[in-house]
């Protein structure tokens, strides 16, 4: 594995998720892969789990990751080629990159779309050009349109749901993606992400359900089933994937705010005892309910512990092929 942007980088999902759940088994089982190694996690945006995980998960291979806050501690970065940088922008990412490159043999990229234009957000403008002018594998953790890091730990989640369910051993699982209402304008980034993956994981049946007007990009979620009505998709599900996200046409706008979208556990009683999952932070009892984060059938703490092993396992899957 050169670079970690997409499902696209992987070309064995299963494979990834087993090395992941071998490094849960003995986190330190590679501990000298990344001796005097040293990565470098820039955040453009705010960070809880996604950078505590990948700081674990470097260590545990013996790597040195240093972390920069970009919005609050650097320059302002302008990413815009020819630009006159007469504005609030002091250093282009064509200098600063190549120097970021110089000092890490790995960068970790963490930016946020705008939400504004989504010609820009999707064209994935700033990771592009970290790729292009750093010299060093990029990993995403999290762009204007993807979170590969979120959408690795999520198959692994349900992978290891499956293998402690005999119920679920022998049969294509259902797992279904379901719009929640949120109080804001909320990226794309997670249910395209998740969408991209179990496409590509290609072992489950796979529905997307949304209120009319929030269909995502066709390229992330070609090969799924769709619907607006959410009971109807809720029928039988094993795996019930919770998340908001704004409108792709019109850009970036909060189309509805019906808490009859949020996930109750009368919702739940439609499913096949399903597991449910929220990549975090979650707005209790908008997004979802007290009773289905606080219950049995509730997967996210596993699931956010596992964010661990998805980046242990793609930073050891890049340093491996650094050393061919």
């Amino acid at each position: 594995m050169k670079q970690f942007i997409s499902a696209h980088d992987v070309t064995d999902i299963n494979a990834l998720v087993a090395k992941a759940l071998k490094y849960k088994d003995n986190p330190y089982i590679d501990k000298q892969l990344g001796f005097q190694k040293r990565i470098g996690l820039l955040f453009l945006n705010p960070s809880l789990r996604t950078r505590l995980s990948t700081q674990v998960a470097a260590q545990n291979l013996g790597m040195e990751p240093i972390v920069f806050n970009v919005d609050k501690e650097g320059w302002a970065l302008e990413f815009t080629e020819g630009a006159i940088m007469n504005g609030t922008t002091v250093e282009h990412i064509k200098d600063a990159a190549p120097i970021l490159g110089n000092y890490f043999d790995m960068l970790c990229i963490r930016t946020f779309p705008g939400l504004v234009n989504q010609q820009e957000d999707y064209s994935e403008k700033i990771i592009h050009q970290f790729i292009q002018y750093a010299g060093v594998p990029i990993v995403s953790l999290e762009s204007a349109t993807l979170h590969p890091l979120q959408s690795l730990t999520d198959i692994i989640t349900i992978k290891e749901s499956i293998a402690l369910n005999s119920a679920l051993q022998n049969k294509r699982p259902k797992v279904v993606l379901t719009w929640a209402p949120h109080i804001k304008s909320i990226p794309q980034c997670v249910s395209n992400s998740f969408s991209q993956w179990v496409n590509a994981w290609g072992e489950a049946d796979f529905v997307i359900t949304h209120p009319e007007g929030y269909d995502l990009d066709t390229q992330f979620t070609q090969g799924a089933t769709i619907t607006h009505h959410q009971e109807e998709a809720l029928q039988d599900a094993d795996f019930v994937y919770v998340k908001n996200w704004s409108s792709y046409e019109p850009y970036g706008q909060v189309l509805s705010k019906d808490d009859n979208w949020m996930m109750t556990n009368q919702k739940l009683a439609l499913t096949h005892n399903a597991k449910v999952m929220h990549c975090l932070p979650v707005r209790r009892n908008v997004e979802l309910s007290d009773e289905i984060l606080d219950g049995a059938n509730s997967l996210v703490t596993k699931q956010a512990s596992n964010r661990v092993w998805a980046a242990q396992a793609v930073l050891a899957s890049i340093l491996e092929a650094q050393k061919k």
